[in-house]
């Protein structure tokens, strides 16, 4: 039989609580079993009653866990205050710890929000640094592609040998014949030139119900050909030797603002604002292709120097490269970050690269092959009229509404010579540099030719009664011809 005694039974023995209880079924007392077990070994009797008591007589008692009273000695109100104050001690040294924790925690997190802030400072720093390197990549990448080019052309035309153009995206790779970089021994001397005057006056190409001839170009292999487009949307080619007209070529629904002869074929190209552009065989008098590459005005138009390809630019702000045999647009782009109609377009005299003029007074240099562009030149006021390249390819000259010429060092990427004209002094389609890049001639409310390098004026003309609207050179300078709103065709000599 189990006994469950309670927590306050003590030995009468010890005066302790036991830890294994048994109780002596001779007096009924409870015993801690190892004492009673001991004794009976000793004495066979109860230490309660002296009767007979065996080891097999004890009975176990269940209990819990006991809690132990404190000794009496400990109950005293002296022990009871050491014991407070052992209590007290070992709080305040806890609390201590916990303080000289809490003391290395902090210093240990403010070090870590340190680096942190430090880290996040260098991380910052070095992401402004990566996006304004790229921004420089992003400027520098098209520049070095264009000045490369540049170097190349220079290259190229050191060792006066056809230039092999690299193959284009959706084009037929081609090889570009340089044109000469040295002066020629025929070219005109600046002192000779400075003596030229009017010879000849031609006024009945167009029709005078439609006064103005508004574009004018020059056969590169006989310059006694004159092609020019007028304001009664005729192309008219005259020769200036039997001063006669050779064809009249009619088809443009509107006037024709570009006329481009082609250098070894008896054929011609003409733009208008109808939105077409026209491949003209001179010898039969027709038109051969009509190329459909824009839907707004066409306001540019160049020759690749292969002979084989156009360039045009529109006010539907994309520029074309399209196939005279074929009349294909090979390719069109624009750039959709401006958004900006274009308003005039030439061909670097290799053909890699070309420019294009804007209604918002950018120039524009694009990468024909990648068909990217590489480098803008910022500066005029107003709508870019006219751009035109030397025939070393070096520079650049750009004609505006803002009364003023600027020429571009292609080499530096910079402006270095700006031209002020007159007050209201407008620039028309009338920019051409002489093949040999010596002289530039400006048209305008008059004809200024300028002599390169020294940019001085060397020769004026007013002999037109309207704007002048097309200025060319004959070959060697050996004459000017000019076009304008008079509806008149002039020529200057000697």
């Amino acid at each position: 039989m189990l006994i469950y005694p309670s927590r306050s039974t003590v030995h009468p023995v010890s005066n302790e609580v036991p830890e294994l209880p048994c109780v002596s079924p001779v007096s009924n007392q409870v015993f801690e079993r190892r004492l009673i077990e001991k004794y009976i070994a000793e004495n066979g009797t109860d230490p309660m009653n002296g009767q007979p008591l065996s080891e097999e007589q004890l009975i176990d008692i269940k209990v819990s866990h006991p809690i132990r009273p404190k000794a009496p000695s400990s109950t005293s109100i002296p022990a009871i205050l050491k014991a407070l104050q052992d209590e007290w001690d070992a709080v305040m040294l806890h609390s201590f710890t916990l303080r000289q924790q809490l003391q290395t925690t902090r210093q240990e997190l403010s070090h870590a929000l340190y680096q942190h802030d430090a880290a996040c400072r260098v991380i910052a720093r070095l992401t402004k640094e990566v996006t304004a390197a790229r921004e420089v990549s992003n400027k520098t990448c098209p520049i070095l592609v264009l000045l490369f080019i540049l170097h190349f052309i220079s290259q190229a035309g050191g060792a006066g040998e056809p230039m092999e153009v690299s193959e284009q995206v959706g084009m037929i790779p081609e090889i570009i014949q340089k044109r000469g970089k040295t002066v020629p021994e025929e070219l005109v001397r600046t002192e000779d030139l400075s003596k030229y005057r009017q010879v000849a006056t031609h006024a009945g190409l167009h029709s005078a119900s439609v006064p103005g001839i508004l574009s004018l170009d020059l056969c590169p292999s006989d310059t006694n050909k004159v092609l020019t487009g007028g304001a009664d949307r005729n192309v008219v080619v005259f020769d200036k030797k039997e001063e006669q007209i050779i064809a009249t070529l009619k088809g443009h629904t509107k006037k024709v603002t570009s006329v481009i002869y082609h250098p070894s074929q008896s054929v011609v190209f003409s733009a208008s604002p109808d939105s077409t552009i026209r491949v003209w065989s001179v010898t039969g008098g027709n038109c051969v292709q009509v190329v459909r590459a824009h839907e707004a005005s066409v306001t540019g138009l160049s020759l690749h120097a292969t002979g084989d390809y156009l360039l045009s630019s529109s006010e539907d702000q994309y520029w074309a490269f399209s196939d005279i045999q074929t009349g294909r647009v090979l390719t069109k782009v624009t750039d959709e970050a401006a958004g900006c109609a274009l308003t005039c377009a030439q061909f670097h005299p290799d053909g890699l690269i070309f420019g294009t003029g804007t209604a918002d007074s950018q120039i524009k240099i694009w990468d024909l092959k990648e068909r990217t562009n590489v480098a803008n030149f910022p500066g005029h006021i107003g709508p870019v009229t006219s751009i035109a390249f030397s025939e070393n390819g070096y520079y650049l000259a750009t004609g505006a509404q803002d009364s003023s010429v600027k020429l571009w060092d292609l080499r530096k990427l910079k402006n270095f010579k700006t031209i002020t004209l007159d007050n209201n002094y407008e620039v028309k389609r009338s920019l051409v540099f002489d093949q040999s890049g010596t002289y530039l001639a400006v048209g305008g409310t008059d004809i200024r030719v300028y002599i390169c390098k020294q940019w001085s004026e060397v020769l004026n003309f007013t002999e037109h009664t309207g704007v002048v609207t097309g200025v060319a050179f004959g070959e060697h300078a050996q004459f000017l011809t000019s076009t304008g709103m008079d509806r008149s065709l002039k020529f200057y000599s000697l």
